[in-house]
């Protein structure tokens, strides 16, 4: 089988842009967005049957009544082929409309700009199914649910000399919940998260810049804040015996750091290059759960205190530094290498294990109290990875221009380079469901030919 996820999107449009004076550009513009994706499951092989029944056999195991273990109310037991879709079959559909203006302003010694944008987003579900244990909530279209936002932003260059520039950049901005986040097991019902709210951005950044023949720097400091965001997960829960949804809400993120990149040349033919990357991206509040049953209605959780302010968000390293040479011959090919390196990589945490109830059984001096709070690192690690290309003119117009790569050079497998803390937990047993990770590729190679005329 396969698991389906099939877009359709149409979209409008439309820019204008006019010079008012010699230090005045304004512009402006409109788009409009409608986005469908068919979500469902379809045959692939039936592995030497005839067919298949299309019924929910942990339903059959769970439910009494026989119209619960019905995927489709309006085709009960129907059987199914190879291509034919089964399971759950739902749309999600969403629409945005947006417009948005900006001026700018150039002197000699300085540039600035600002901007506004407003825009309005809906969303539903349509059902394509009639599930048997929610026969009146998965069926047809349901509730539009609809969001108005809007969005500053304004910014300042300041020309230090021709070549040397520092700026400075701010935004504040709303945005609607993404319906993959809202919804609660969407394949059989039409439910949404309560008090859903728009979520909040407030960004800036500040930037050194340096451009010379042979020398380029590029220095800044960032800081993004997301507040009101929500985190929905489907997984299957040993303790209840069934899979459940696990939404988060109220959830603010803290994203701060500092980039440096510098690019030159020691040579005619001989480049070198080096970035460096630190930041710090953690949960900044305490949010709150709600957790259901996913085959009925029964609620497990609600209201329940996460107390992960400050744990960090996992996913990525969040110190980076790279260093790297490159020799470009003048007969149009060019040959380099790259040395990267990965460090501060945190764990995804699990969002249960920091509450009252996943350490009510514990006092701070068992060795499970940490155990079970403490956000598991990575260790640090490099790669080596090497680069070259080839550009040959045919004719005039004409060219062929050959790249290829080699990632992981020293074939480093044993570097893990992401993980999560499993959302299976057993509070008296910490240890049960270990953090999985995801291994560094060994050594990998690219090649690419391209034709231009």
């Amino acid at each position: 089988e396969e698991y389906r996820n099939d877009p359709l999107q149409f979209g409008l449009h439309s820019d204008y842009s006019k010079a008012i004076s010699d230090h005045l550009t304004v512009s402006g513009g409109w788009n409009a967005i409608y986005h469908r994706t068919r979500n469902y499951r379809q045959v692939v092989d039936l592995m030497g049957a005839d067919f298949w029944v299309d019924v929910d056999q942990f339903a059959e195991q769970d439910f009494e009544d026989p119209n619960a273990s019905q995927n489709d109310l309006n085709n009960t037991n129907r059987l199914i082929g190879v291509g034919d879709a089964f399971g759950y079959n739902y749309d999600m559909v969403v629409m945005k409309g947006e417009a948005y203006g900006q001026a700018f302003f150039s002197y000699p010694k300085w540039d600035a700009y600002a901007g506004l944008n407003l825009s309005q987003t809906s969303f539903y579900r349509k059902g394509n199914y009639q599930n048997g244990r929610f026969p009146d909530n998965s069926f047809g279209k349901g509730e539009t649910h609809n969001f108005f936002n809007y969005g500053v932003k304004g910014g300042f260059v300041y020309k230090i000399s021709g070549r040397q520039y520092a700026t400075i950049n701010g935004a504040y901005m709303t945005r609607a919940p993404f319906s993959r986040n809202v919804y609660i097991a969407p394949r059989v019902q039409d439910r949404v998260v309560e008090n859903m709210q728009n979520v909040q951005i407030l960004s800036g950044d500040v930037n050194y810049i340096m451009r010379y023949t042979n020398f380029e720097l590029r220095a800044t400091g960032y800081y993004s804040q997301i507040n009101n965001d929500v985190w929905n997960r489907t997984f299957y829960h040993d303790l209840e015996r069934t899979f459940v949804n696990y939404t988060m809400t109220d959830v603010d993120q803290t994203f701060m750091g500092v980039e440096l990149g510098v690019r030159g040349k020691v040579a005619t033919v001989i480049e070198l290059s080096g970035a460096f990357a630190m930041g710090e991206f953690f949960y900044s509040n305490r949010p709150t759960a709600t957790i259901t049953a996913d085959n009925n209605s029964e609620l497990l959780a609600s209201n329940r205190t996460l107390y992960l302010e400050n744990f960090r968000i996992g996913g990525s390293p969040q110190t980076i530094a790279s260093a790297g040479v490159r020799y470009n011959s003048p007969k149009f090919w060019f040959i380099g290498v790259n040395f990267n390196y990965f460090a501060d990589i945190y764990l995804a945490p699990n969002p249960d294990r920091r509450t009252v109830e996943s350490t009510e059984g514990y006092v701070t001096q068992d060795p499970q109290w940490s155990e079970v709070l403490d956000q598991s690192k990575l260790d640090n690690g490099f790669t080596l990875d090497a680069f070259a290309g080839y550009s040959y003119r045919i004719k005039y117009g004409k060219y062929i221009r050959v790249n290829a790569s080699v990632t992981n050079i020293l074939n480093d497998q044993d570097l893990r380079v992401w993980g999560f803390e499993q959302l299976r937990f057993d509070p008296s047993e910490p240890g049960r469901f270990p953090n999985m990770f995801r291994y560094m590729y060994g050594t990998t190679f690219f090649l690419m030919a391209t034709f231009i005329f």
